[in-house]
């Protein structure tokens, strides 16, 4: 089984921030001038024309000369007092189990580019290390809130503050027998524009593609936002394109057995989709026994994402990851993205320092050696609240054993309970709205719609399922008023 490459496991990332929180982000280099090479002339049209140039020559990995060797060395130099660079940035080291390539940061000012060739200073403890990615201090100089670092991945904090998942620049057979591949950043160009704000511009380079990246960056009191171009240049074949990956863990919540005595673990609950007929989708994420393909059909794709709808602090009682605080990722494209469908990879983990969990576009058209691929989308890390429309939403799902609770359990069967909240069912009457599924008339035993006594415009959907049996690995769900639907539509995965 493979499993998704990560710039650091989640209990590292976890520490580091501690770390980060007491280290002091420094102040510019007296001679920071020095550090630099000559400046040079640099624009969008010449990184494009560079990643042309690059993949028509064979790839060759940048794999760092001089690493740190263990997670101690990495924080250490990491988030040790240091010197900032261009006074706000902090730069991360190579490691060699998490982020073994090396990278090449240039600053930009006014059209002209400047390499950085001399690091001595800028890793705690006076420490030198190749540069292996970077992080962008906040404005107080205490913690950070964008960070670049492994393989194409890359992260902001919400409006809390909190890193969760992860997004990349690109994703290649993913999900597919065969080894996935992970393309990495090789140069980055970067750009301050203001308080909170960046143009970022990378290389990305691996055996199958190279690629150039620009992330307008800017970060609001509500979220971080990001405008993403890219122009891929395809050296050969891809099986499997993926388009504005994200990466994050689910391990359990509120309708799965419990790992602790925590109430819920996972960095995101479910994969929001709204596709070009205006369908909203909502699927719940699961940890599968083994790993799982799942192809959503979404041509003239509107938006999709991560999302981390729980936020009730009550709800996972984890008082030192804060899982309540984690940020959702949303990509909206920009102009249409054609026929395709938005991909789902579930993993099995028995722990919540993995990634498990993968989502990204996969457009129909093929990927062939020698094509050029454009795309263009914006990326919010928000709060999932921020996302809501008025069309009902589920916000909770439960399940156990099938039948009325007390009573005899129905054998083989399993009782779904679903509630959904939103404007477009406020001020329904009693006995308006109907559920309706995709399951067969055999395996649906029961099921209501009901408004909850005393829970201001939610809804209720019970569903007795006879799941020994049944053919299907998962089922649809929507509330209709009258002829329209009432809400999104949900897809549960069934576990006989």
């Amino acid at each position: 089984m493979k499993t998704l490459h990560a710039s650091l496991s989640r209990r590292d990332f976890a520490r580091a921030a501690l770390a980060g929180g007491l280290a002091l982000a420094g102040v510019a280099h007296a001679g920071e001038a020095g550090r630099f090479g000559p400046p040079r002339p640099f624009s969008r049209d010449w990184l494009v024309k560079e990643a042309q140039r690059r993949a028509r020559l064979p790839y060759a990995p940048r794999l760092a000369s001089h690493m740190v060797a263990d997670f101690d060395a990495h924080v250490r130099l990491s988030y040790g007092p240091a010197e900032a660079v261009a006074s706000q940035l902090r730069l991360f080291p190579a490691r060699r189990d998490t982020a073994p390539d090396k990278v090449t940061i240039h600053v930009v000012a006014h059209g002209m580019a400047r390499e950085l060739i001399d690091t001595h200073g800028v890793f705690g403890g006076g420490e030198t290390a190749d540069v292996a990615g970077f992080r962008v201090m906040n404005t107080s100089g205490g913690g950070d809130w964008l960070a670049f670092l492994g393989a194409s991945y890359f992260r902001a904090a919400g409006a809390s503050g909190q890193y969760g998942l992860s997004a990349r620049a690109v994703a290649v057979d993913t999900g597919l027998p065969g080894p996935e591949e992970f393309p990495a950043f090789t140069d980055f160009w970067i750009e301050a524009q203001g308080p909170d704000r960046l143009m970022i511009h990378a290389l990305v380079d691996g055996p199958s593609l190279c690629g150039a990246f620009g992330f307008a960056t800017r970060r609001t009191p509500s979220e971080v936002e990001q405008d993403v171009e890219a122009a891929l240049f395809l050296r050969r074949d891809i099986a499997r394109l993926g388009l504005a990956p994200i990466t994050s863990m689910f391990d359990y919540d509120q309708s799965s057995p419990r790992a602790d005595w925590r109430g819920e673990v996972h960095d995101s609950d479910g994969l929001a989709i709204v596709a070009g007929n205006g369908e909203r989708i909502w699927r719940p994420l699961d940890n599968p026994p083994g790993p799982r393909v799942h192809m959503l059909r979404a041509d003239h794709l509107r938006g999709f994402g991560l999302l981390q709808r729980d936020t009730s602090f009550d709800h996972y009682q984890d008082d030192l990851n804060f899982y309540d605080r984690r940020p959702s990722l949303w990509v909206e494209p920009r102009g249409d993205w054609g026929a395709g469908a938005v991909m789902l990879y579930e993993m099995n983990t028995i722990t919540e320092t993995v990634d498990n969990m993968a989502v990204m576009w996969v457009p129909d058209a093929p990927a062939k050696a020698g094509q050029r691929k454009d795309f263009a989308c914006r990326l919010r890390w928000c709060d999932a609240a921020a996302l809501a429309d008025g069309v009902a939403r589920c916000i909770d799902v439960f399940a156990g054993p099938g039948g009325v609770p007390g009573a005899e359990a129905i054998a083989g069967a399993t009782r779904y309970v679903f509630d959904f909240a939103g404007g477009s069912l406020a001020g329904l009457p009693a006995g308006s709205v109907v559920p309706v599924t995709n399951l067969p008339a055999a395996a649906l035993i029961m099921g209501d719609a009901r408004a909850v006594a005393g829970q201001a415009g939610v809804w209720r959907v019970t569903l007795d399922v006879r799941t020994q049996g049944l053919a299907q690995d998962d089922f649809r769900l929507f509330l209709r008023h009258g002829v329209d639907a009432a809400s999104e539509t949900v897809i549960k995965t069934v576990r006989p």
